[in-house]
């Protein structure tokens, strides 16, 4: 018997091999052509039980075969592959059953043994698809399909992803119209067969089908095509005003003019209106994953502050998909990433998402500001745990960490601050180039520089950290890499981006109107930086601040606000006794609460009144946040 490394490891370790379960090596990816084209065909036509049916055609040698199911996913930056609703592998070659194992130490890999004579095996299994949000996103609806290559298909370990050649085909429900950025090579009753493409970019295109849909075109007349693919719920939906498109086609302008090249040869926003299907925010080279809301256009007011959605989605064409921490990029989906660089990867498409938002009018310059105070006082007074036991350079690790699940006290645990935090420390950037260059380097010239290259093309091209700073020393010299080091590494507030463009934060206590609109759309109350609690909808306690009044009283997340003051509980009734208990000193915050099946009453002694996040301009500087998000 060949004993693999790991086996080796764990006898000289002192463990007996007669204990440990049998496994197999799994080859690794080398960097050579596969021999032939997986031909995929997927049935996404059950719909009544959300099921999609594979039926894969592998070209094969005799000997041991190892077939992968996708595990490390580009964009969740995670071992996240839903390998647990994958059902029904069978294995044939020549008409004959083939047992498979799968690997006991490695679940993402199945070995089959291929008979002398064989050229190809055919795999035939199922995508359970999740039917509630419990069991995952939910992909399948009686109205609309989103189909992730990742969860519908198997391919042979030994290569790099991108050297295996696919095609794949999908038979949809009858009438019903996709939208991806794959390339039609025929079309047969309801299947749809699509141009051959290599896997890497096959897992890199997805589809969004649908009953009802429409395609609008944001670049008319251009040589490189961009589109709005919608589905939708109900036919309603699809109705848009030329107004609500506008902002849209003038994002893909101020991205040429930010960047000065595009990595895509044609790009679809592949866009979900839909209060079934889960939403999501997904990026790809050649097009995104947005999923919204219904109503996001026919109640366009109500959606203004989740229009930013789409910047950032479409800003990772160029930092994400296109620039790419080299740690991240790996020969395939089974190699694990390491995330240390997505500070930039998702911070700074997190500034740019903000940026853009403003720049092309899918928010107004009010909606803007009210936008970088909310995200700053998170790092203001909202982070506990930045400020005492993490750093944000540890976050990184948080997608394997703990993926987006939820969590105690996420104030206090943080969980994937690169995002926002990563936000803040870029307009700290943006402030800092301007001031060492007397306002004449900005953030846009790293832009640029750093992404804006190779126009046209779409394969990958790496970066590290050293590399990050080598290109803001080349703008404008200065010690970047300890600056840099000193934000990712540290505790403590990350604010002084607003200090260097002209603002600075306070509190009052009227909330702006971009929180306002976020209470309303999330049915809670915002109470962070006053009684230092998030509430949700029917009292039901979300986050409690570590520390903060609340907490100190006795509050936890998972407790239930019954009523307050002896009135039933309501968003209002608790503001009303926090403006009261600002009032008369001598009057406690009393609050009934349920903690599993047991209640108690809990008195808050607070009387600072309601705090809510606000920029307020310091005339002692020039206003360069107005310039940051002026169209250009």
């Amino acid at each position: 018997m060949k004993m693999t490394p790991l086996a080796s490891a764990l006898l000289a370790a002192g463990f007996a091999l007669a204990a440990m379960p049998a496994f197999a090596d799994v080859p690794p990816p080398q960097d050579i052509a596969f021999n032939g084209t997986i031909k995929i065909a997927v049935d996404a036509t059950d719909i009544a039980h959300r099921v999609f049916r594979i039926n894969e055609t592998i070209p094969v040698q005799a000997g041991p075969l190892t077939l992968l199911y996708p595990q490390w996913l580009p964009g969740t930056h995670a071992p996240a592959g839903p390998i647990d609703k994958l059902a029904g592998l069978v294995v044939k070659a020549n008409g004959k059953v083939l047992p498979w194992t799968r690997d006991p130490l490695n679940v993402y890999a199945f070995h089959v043994d291929v008979p002398q004579g064989a050229t190809e095996v055919q795999a035939y299994f199922e995508y359970l698809s999740p039917q509630d949000t419990k069991q995952g996103r939910v992909v399948m609806t009686p109205e609309m399909l989103n189909l992730q290559w990742n969860a519908t298909t198997l391919y042979p370990a030994g290569y790099n992803a991108n050297r295996i050649m696919a095609q794949a085909s999908v038979t949809y429900p009858a009438g019903w119209q996709a939208g991806t950025a794959l390339e039609v090579a025929s079309t047969s009753g309801n299947t749809v067969t699509y141009k051959m493409i290599d896997y890497d970019d096959l897992v890199d295109s997805p589809i969004y089908a649908g009953k009802y849909f429409k395609r609008v075109d944001l670049d008319p007349g251009a040589q490189t095509p961009v589109h709005m693919d919608f589905v939708a719920d109900d036919p309603k939906y699809l109705e848009m005003k030329p107004e609500q498109i506008k902002p849209f086609r003038d994002l893909v302008q101020q991205m040429y003019k930010l960047y000065g090249a595009h990595h895509y040869d044609h790009y679809d926003f592949l866009v979900s209106l839909s209060d079934k299907m889960s939403g999501n925010g997904l990026e790809h080279h050649r097009s995104s994953e947005d999923g919204t809301v219904a109503d996001f256009f026919t109640e366009w007011n109500k959606s203004a502050m989740s229009r930013d959605l789409f910047s950032h989605e479409f800003n990772h064409s160029w930092d994400g998909k296109y620039r790419r921490g080299a740690d991240l990029t790996t020969p395939n989906f089974n190699v694990p990433m390491s995330d240390t660089l997505l500070w930039v990867y998702e911070g700074q498409t997190q500034f740019w998402g903000h940026v853009m938002a403003a720049r092309s009018g899918l928010w107004t310059d009010e909606q803007a500001r009210d936008m970088w105070a909310y995200t700053a006082s998170t790092y203001d007074k909202g982070r506990p745990g930045l400020a005492s036991w993490r750093n944000v350079q540890d976050t990184t690790n948080d997608p394997v960490v703990g993926g987006r699940g939820g969590q105690p006290y996420h104030n206090y645990q943080g969980r994937q601050e690169y995002y926002s935090a990563g936000q803040m420390i870029w307009l700290e950037v943006d402030g800092k180039l301007r001031e060492l260059s007397g306002n004449k380097k900005t953030i846009d010239n790293f832009g640029k520089a750093f992404f804006g290259m190779e126009n046209g093309k779409w394969d990958v091209n790496t970066y590290t950290f050293e590399d990050v700073v080598k290109t803001l020393n080349t703008i404008q010299p200065f010690d970047w890499a300890t600056y840099l080091r000193e934000r990712l590494d540290g505790h403590g507030p990350l604010i002084g981006g607003l200090a260097s463009h002209g603002w600075t934060l306070v509190y009052t206590d009227k909330p702006n109107a971009a929180l306002s609109a976020m209470e309303k759309q999330r049915d809670v109350s915002e109470l962070t930086y006053s009684l230092g609690v998030l509430i949700g909808k029917g009292g039901e306690i979300s986050d409690v601040l570590w520390d903060g009044p609340a907490f100190n009283a006795g509050l936890s997340s998972g407790m239930k606000v019954v009523a307050v003051n002896g009135k039933e509980f309501s968003g209002d009734a608790i503001k009303d006794a926090i403006t009261a208990a600002a009032k008369d000193k001598s009057q406690p915050i009393e609050l009934l609460v349920k903690n599993f099946d047991e209640y108690q009453t809990i008195r808050v002694d607070y009387h600072d009144g309601l705090k809510y996040p606000h920029l307020v301009r310091d005339t002692s500087k020039p206003d360069t946040l107005a310039a940051l998000i002026k169209a250009h």
